[in-house]
């Protein structure tokens, strides 16, 4: 065939709407068809590791049997990948893990198989297992941000930061600011050190503020670094100014590089009832404050917001934050399972 360009006529009028509406439908398509086959694809796993359970179970099948299956399904299906005798274990393992059919039918199989390895190394606890499911199911997190929120104890964190929303917010508000907030926050990913000022950390949040809003959790919404409020004449900067999206709330963030002190939140509200006054919208809800510190008493904390009618939440930061060392040692990385799995199917 000719390389050189075809020579084409005008398109007619209305044709680049048409043709950008095709591109949608077949990209579409394309997806359905690929979460079609990955939940066939989940199931089949489910199915032989069920199989392989039963066997083991009622016929006294040793383990060597997997070797044998292994072997036998390769040369029945040269071209399917998948048929490794570590990726059937984990089929046997993922059956075990599950063993409600209907919920492996209505819910897991919408996650790819590369999610369930995940979940299978990294977690122990069938519930904190179902935990994780549904949030990267309701996230469509892909399968490095489900191991990283897993290793960074996303779960123990969502929930408990110190608040009083539970008297200053109506129900189901309340509620939903709680699990929005989190003790403490990861900032790993800014490479500073514990000694960092509060302009530096701040600088360094918006300079990765994608990364920033993946930690804060799924519903905020970048304002602003700095934004000036005019009270009186007198100007005021908010630290960093998010909007959320499900609480219909702007959010004021203040970085306090020390511990936290009752009279930080003297501050907060001030900003708080300023950004009410001028820059909440009829339809908007009471703006809610958070207040991010080194460290805190959590006593302290409680006590202070005791009396705070305005929505306040207070939690520390963490610059830098490793693992423990237990838990280093008996969970594998998704790089170490990669390559210990590379005839896994995509």
């Amino acid at each position: 065939m000719s390389n050189q360009p075809v020579s084409l006529a005008p398109a007619p009028e209305g044709y680049v709407d048409w043709l950008a509406e095709l591109k949608s439908r077949i990209h579409s398509a394309q997806q359905r068809a690929t979460l079609v086959v990955n939940r066939e694809l989940v199931l089949l796993y489910w199915q032989i590791g069920r199989d392989i359970l039963r066997h083991q179970a009622q016929q006294g099948w040793g383990a060597k049997v997997i070797d044998r299956l292994a072997h036998d399904l390769r040369i029945a299906f040269p071209n399917m990948k998948g048929f490794s005798p570590r990726n059937l274990k984990y089929m046997r393992a993922f059956a075990e893990a599950w063993p409600d059919a209907e919920f492996v039918q209505a819910v897991l199989a919408q996650l790819p198989w590369y999610h369930h390895l995940a979940l299978l190394n990294k977690l122990d606890s069938p519930e904190n297992r179902r935990w994780y499911a549904a949030r990267a199911i309701q996230h469509n997190w892909s399968r490095n941000v489900l191991v990283m929120q897993i290793e960074t104890q996303l779960l123990e964190r969502s929930g408990a930061a110190v608040t009083n929303f539970d008297v200053s917010l109506p129900k189901p508000q309340s509620d939903l600011a709680r699990e929005s907030l989190k003790d403490p926050y990861r900032f790993d990913f800014l490479g500073l050190t514990d000694d960092a000022q509060e302009r530096e950390i701040e600088h360094a949040l918006v300079k990765h503020v994608t990364e920033f809003l993946l930690e804060l959790g799924v519903g905020f919404a970048f304002v602003g670094r700095q934004v000036l409020l005019n009270v009186g004449g007198d100007e005021f900067f908010i630290d960093l100014l998010f909007y959320h999206l499900k609480l219909r709330s702007y959010v004021v963030i203040e970085l306090k590089t020390g511990e936290f002190k009752p009279e930080h939140l003297g501050q907060l509200g001030f900003y708080l009832t300023a950004v009410d006054r001028q820059i909440k919208g009829e339809h908007d809800q009471a703006t809610i404050g958070l207040l991010l510190c080194k460290s805190k008493n959590k006593v302290v904390a409680e006590y202070a917001l005791a009396d705070k009618s305005q929505p306040m939440g207070i939690a520390e930061y963490k610059l830098l934050e490793s693992l423990p060392a237990e838990l280093q040692t008996s969970l594998p990385s998704i790089e170490q399972i990669e390559s210990e799995l590379k005839d896994w199917p995509m």
